[in-house]
């Protein structure tokens, strides 16, 4: 995994009363343990992949309870796992990425929500909405609402994040209903510090077992029971959701002097808010706010008397809400005109945007113009501007200190990944049969459509590539490409595209991307990784699976192999066999192999064993500067310097100190059939002393023909 928590998960036996101090995947981690889970699931996703990697490190705690914890094939699985709360008072907890998850899990969540639950659901979302988010920018509040799940969004602080854990399993059991609490990459990420209670061993659990299975046909969707789960979820659930909500106050309130105005917030802005009226001078570093804040730790179902009770006596409300449709903001419009407050003046998306996230910047400005549009006595218009204008100033100074705009700085291959070579083999191969449609997948391999590549026209949704080509492929008068990662083949790869693809005989080219992991999320191990994750996993082997459906042809290569890869591809576009043929492109994730590497090779050197690694160059005297090799491999470790030959001024092609050994741009430069100019280099550790002796040898020897060059030049 791409982070191993074998210390902290130590502080997860913190018992009663006892300080923890950590970061917030953590702090999850000890809530659900506090609250008498009987299982966890989950399917890895940023920003909360490192919750199952927390999870998978606590496995003796885990077991110690009787916890039952299972990463899950993808989003829709983990959902299903839910299903053990409809008919037990089983508590349960699954995870996974915002909208993108969500949208893969609905299915199973709708039924869930519709047959309801008795025992505590809890799901964990990483809602990275906005700019450091690398999704679709959509929001898991309509899902929400559409399934009448309810939806938290907690304070982002350890404590609040703790208690709107544990309440939240309450609020499923008073209501019957599957809960949301979702959390921004910061708070998953941040650090802090809470009291702890003891765990709770279940009720019921792996050391436990319930003694006789349950049969009700209520929460069967089927009619008429679903007729009845409809009218239930609004006449009996929602009552009672509001009801906890309201006598256990997770909404909260915080007074302050300017009453004339206010602050209608989502819980997890609360700080970014805080920290925007402090630079107006309108609240300390303490967190205590000269203007009234209303903090919905719960953005769903909403509590029409709180709204009203709160813009009561004030002359406008802003509602600081992230995103489009401005859900919470039309529902408090309407709830106050069903009140009859027609005197609060509701300000929203008129001061801040409609879309993006809410950075400090933006709720910065945002709540400067809405002072400046309410005027609240009391508040210096004057003063109120400067800190706006000082950011403005900022970025006028550094852009003139620059003097041209700052480059873009798009996301891209690591050093040596496995991916780029195959890649680097498609364009070779597209100089040969023409522009290639090609169906690119969510994952590592999705920076194949940036530059230097530019390749890959759709991008569908993980493991979807192949089933994303189904429609277009036809329109076609050559084959097209379709892209999956390893990851994606087991997501929903096997039976969305190949199963279907087989079955219907599409005459198609795909590219599996076999590098052991789901690497995009963290590194987590999937069912063809090399090392299970679970002792006595056994592998399965990806190319036996295709055989198994059907497939044919089925050709593996070393991704590494640009030539052989380049062979291949031209092979499977024009080869007369008809059906889908697949392309195994086998090379480990390289940020994995060097964790391990690097770790086998320190054991090795402090043992005093010899070690050698490889690292390739760029002979300057031989490097033509036309950057081929970086045009067509676009490695990280690839980088310019100037020409050493003063007759020469373009600068020359370099290897920096980032390289891995991998071969790449060597490999490419072969089978693009650049220039000579590339060599490898062995570096020898712990030497003997044969090879310090043939190191003598060699240095002599080429001293000699060094000075001999030198004199005939002369």
């Amino acid at each position: 995994m791409e982070k191993t928590y074998k210390q902290e998960v130590v502080s997860l036996a913190m018992g009663q009363g006892q300080v923890f101090h950590g970061e917030g995947i953590l702090a999850v981690t000890k809530a659900l343990l506090q609250s008498g889970v009987s299982y966890i699931g989950g399917y890895q996703g940023a920003p909360i992949s490192h919750l199952l990697d927390v999870l998978g490190d606590a496995s003796e705690i885990l077991d110690e309870l009787g916890v039952h914890f299972e990463p899950a094939a993808n989003e829709a699985g983990a959902a299903a796992m839910l299903a053990a709360s409809i008919s037990y008072p089983l508590r349960g907890a699954v995870s996974w990425k915002s909208i993108v998850g969500t949208n893969v899990a609905s299915d199973a969540l709708s039924n869930v929500a519709s047959a309801g639950v008795k025992g505590g659901a809890l799901i964990v979302l990483g809602e990275d909405y906005g700019e450091g988010a690398s999704i679709i920018q959509e929001r898991s509040h309509a899902i929400a609402m559409k399934s009448q799940i309810w939806l938290l969004d907690p304070r982002p602080n350890l404590p609040a994040i703790v208690e709107m854990v544990e309440q939240g399993f309450l609020l499923s059991e008073a209501s019957n209903t599957p809960v949301m609490l979702q959390l921004r990459i910061r708070a998953c990420h941040l650090h802090g510090s809470f009291v702890c209670k003891d765990n709770l061993a279940p009720k019921f659990s792996r050391k436990n077992h319930i003694k006789q299975p349950v049969f009700n046909f209520g929460v069967i969707p089927l009619p008429p029971s679903n007729y009845e789960q409809e009218k239930h979820k609004v006449e009996a659930r929602l009552p009672a959701a509001l009801k906890f909500i309201r006598e256990q106050k997770l909404n909260e309130f915080f007074d302050g002097s300017q009453r004339e105005v206010g602050l209608i917030l989502q819980g997890g802005l609360y700080n970014t808010v805080l920290r925007s009226l402090q630079q107006l001078g309108l609240a300390d570093a303490f967190g205590v706010s000269l203007i009234p804040l209303y903090v919905l730790n719960v953005t769903y179902p909403l509590l029409p008397d709180e709204i009203t009770r709160f813009c009561a006596g004030k002359r406008a409300v802003l509602v600081l809400e992230e995103g489009q449709p401005n859900f919470i903001e039309d529902a408090i419009n309407a709830a106050l005109r069903r009140a009859d407050n027609n005197n609060t003046f509701v300000i929203g998306k008129e001061v801040l945007p409609v879309a993006g996230e809410y950075t400090g910047e933006v709720v910065l400005r945002g709540l400067t113009q809405f002072l400046q549009l309410s005027m609240p006595d009391g508040v210096d218009q004057v003063v109120l501007a400067q800190p706006s204008d000082a950011i403005s100033d900022t970025k006028k100074q550094a852009a003139e200190l620059l003097g041209q705009p700052v480059p873009p700085r798009p996301p891209g291959f690591c050093v040596g990944c496995p991916e780029r070579p195959v890649f680097s083999a498609l364009k070779l191969v597209e100089k040969e049969v023409g522009k290639i449609h090609i169906s690119a997948d969510i994952g590592c391999h999705t920076f194949s459509t940036l530059a230097p590549f530019n390749l890959g026209n759709t991008v569908v949704g993980y493991g979807l590539g192949l089933a994303g080509s189904s429609a277009v492929a036809p329109m076609f008068s050559k084959r097209v490409v379709s892209i999956m990662g390893d990851g994606g083949f087991w997501h929903q790869g096997l039976t969305s595209g190949i199963a279907n693809a087989v079955f219907q005989n599409d005459d198609s080219v795909l590219i599996i991307l076999q590098n052991g992991y789901s690497s995009a999320t963290g590194a987590q191990q999937i069912p063809s990784s090399r090392n299970g994750i679970a002792p006595g996993t056994s592998t399965i082997d990806i190319k036996s699976v295709l055989h198994s459906l059907g497939v044919q042809w089925v050709r593996t290569v070393t991704s590494f192999e640009v030539g052989a890869m380049q062979a291949t591809l031209q092979e499977a576009l024009t080869t007369s066999q008809p059906g889908l043929k697949v392309i195994i492109a086998d090379g480990e994730c390289q940020l994995e192999k060097q964790r391990r590497v690097r770790s086998e090779n320190a054991q090795q050197l402090a043992a005093g064993q010899q070690v050698t690694r490889s690292r390739f160059g760029i002979d300057a005297d031989l490097c033509s500067g036309d950057r081929s090799c970086i045009r067509l491999s676009g490695c990280p470790s690839l980088t310019l310097k100037d020409n050493p030959d003063p007759l020469r001024t373009d600068p020359v092609t370099t290897v920096n100190n980032s390289c891995v050994g991998c071969g790449t741009c060597g490999e490419v430069a072969h089978a693009a059939t650049l220039c000579p100019s590339f060599y490898q280099a062995e570096i020898l550790q712990n030497p003997g002393w044969l090879d310090r002796k043939l190191d003598r040898l060699r240095r002599k020897l080429i001293g000699r023909l060094q000075r001999s060059t030198a004199r005939e030049i002369a």
